[in-house]
Order: structure tokens, then sequence, then C-alpha cells
């Protein structure tokens, strides 16, 4: 089937995380040529065009109180022949960031859409992390919540990838004592803060250590990269640490000395354990009737 010349197409532009220079001149190509320009943040595209030395026909909001009604609207114009832009305030569009109804929408229709690859914080934050990044999850934001947000690090818990997780300042402090407790404070991790810009900083160390320097003001844009699970964490089901620390019982050990060396071992939270062990004693006694 040919393709139809008279639909316009999507362009999905990665712009610098913080340093202009950055930039690559077919980013700046490609927001000069396009009809429109849809921007997570209108002054922010004007600030980063001016930098550039480029002018643009049209600019257009697109964020995330807008997404789906203005992606409506993006598509129309696309299928009107139009080339637009994507752009937010940093890193790729949709990573994180508004754009994944929007280019899900063109799919849909069959419309053409593209890429101008930019710097990414998530890329960078791995790779200054010095943590293994042959297998890697980006998790993004955590739930604002705390109760929420405690239940997901669990899930996470045993995760054996290196997880990126992005976290606002004033939640940072929190979040890695949470991340500390579900994870187990000697997790190593590393906090990338204001990559590329003048106050880049790389902190690295446990996650005892992280939580305990965000106690402090910590202000900027943060990238952590945490590692991921010990391998036997992993495997650490609830039935698998129950039948652990009655074992070690079994052995001689004290219940309190049976959930610490399990703990241990397994590379979790000796809370997880006792959870785990005062489930088993509770539970009914299978009869085999």
């Amino acid at each position: 089937m040919a393709e139809d010349a008279t639909r316009g197409r999507l362009v999905l532009c990665g712009a610098p995380i913080g340093n202009v220079a950055d930039a690559s001149p077919r980013l700046a190509r490609a927001l000069a040529d396009a009809d429109v320009v849809a921007a997570e943040d209108t002054r922010r595209l004007a600030r980063l065009v001016r930098e550039l030395g480029v002018q643009v026909r049209r600019t257009v909001s697109y964020h995330d109180a807008n997404e789906a009604a203005r992606a409506r609207e993006l598509l129309a114009l696309i299928e009107g022949g139009a080339t637009v832009a994507l752009v937010t305030d940093a890193g790729m569009p949709g990573v994180s960031d508004p754009g994944f109804r929007l280019v899900a929408a063109a799919a849909e229709a069959g419309v053409d859409v593209t890429v101008v690859p930019g710097p990414s914080a998530v890329t960078a934050a791995v790779a200054l992390s010095g943590l293994p990044s042959d297998r890697w999850c980006m998790e993004g934001f955590l739930p604002r919540k705390a109760g929420e947000r405690r239940s997901r690090l669990a899930e996470l818990a045993g995760e054996r990838r290196t997880l990126v997780l992005f976290e606002a300042p004033h939640r940072l402090g929190a979040t890695l004592a949470d991340l500390a407790t579900a994870f187990g404070g000697e997790r190593r991790a590393v906090a990338c803060r204001e990559l590329t810009k003048t106050y880049e900083e790389v902190r690295r160390g446990t996650l005892a250590d992280l939580a305990e320097w965000a106690a402090g003001e910590v202000r900027g844009e943060l990238t952590l990269v945490v590692a991921g699970a010990p391998e036997r964490a992993a495997d650490a089901t609830p039935e698998a640490l129950a039948d652990e620390v009655a074992a070690r019982e079994a052995a001689g050990a004290t219940r309190k000395d049976a959930i610490a060396e399990t703990a241990r071992a397994r590379g979790v939270q000796k809370r997880v354990v006792y959870d785990a062990a005062v489930a088993r004693a509770r539970s009914p006694i299978d009869t085999g009737a």
C-alpha cells in the first residue's frame, strides 16, 4: 500500500536535560522546520529555541493536564499534512514525560512517527552509576503517598536488575528511607543530581548512607540508580523464608537469631522474615485429611 503523501508526521524531539550545548544540530532543524511544536512548557521551549538561535512557526502546550484532548487535535493536524514536533522540558517525550498517548494514537492511525534522539537522564545516570548495566529497568516516579510507595517498593525488593527511579527533591529523604527499609540499608545506590548542569553531583553509597545525606536539604533534579537484589533475595518468598527460619530453629538457633541469619543470608529485611515466620505460625495446621 502506497504511503499517503498528504499526511504529515510526528517528530519526537529529545531535549537537553540541563546543558543546552548537548542539543544536536538536528534538533534545531527539527524545531525550525516543524509546522507546529507541541511543548510541555512553552516558556521553556522559548528559552531553548532562543539559545539554539532558531525560530518556530507555531507552538502549543502539551502536558499532563491536557494530553488526552490535545493529542486528538495534534493528530488531526498531522493527518491534514502538518509536521508536528513534540518536545518536553528535558529528555525524551514519553519517558516519564507526556507523549505516550500521542505516539499511540499516531501509530494506531498509521501516520509516520520519527525521532530525534537526545540526552537522557536515565541512560546518563545508569552509565555514571557504576552499577551493573547489562540488565536494568526503569521504574520512574514512585507513588507520592507513603503507603502506596512502600507497597510498591515491597514488590520491587526482589528485582535483580539495576533499578532507575526519579524523585522530587522534597520527597527524596522519605523515598530513600523507604528504600532502605524495603531493600535493606546495605544495598548499593547512586544519587545523580542536576546532571549536566553547573552543580552536577553524583553521590555513591549504600541506601542507608544516601538516606542520611538526604535527611538534609537537597535541591535539583534527582535520578536514583539502585543495585538489583542479591540472587537469593529474589527467591525469598514468604514460604521459603519461613522454611529457612524453621530449619535454623531445628538446628538449635533461637527464633531471633534464626530470623536475623535468614535475613542476612537472603538479603532482605528482618521484618520481612519475621512477618513470614509469624504468618506460618498462625496458619492452620494441614492434617492431610
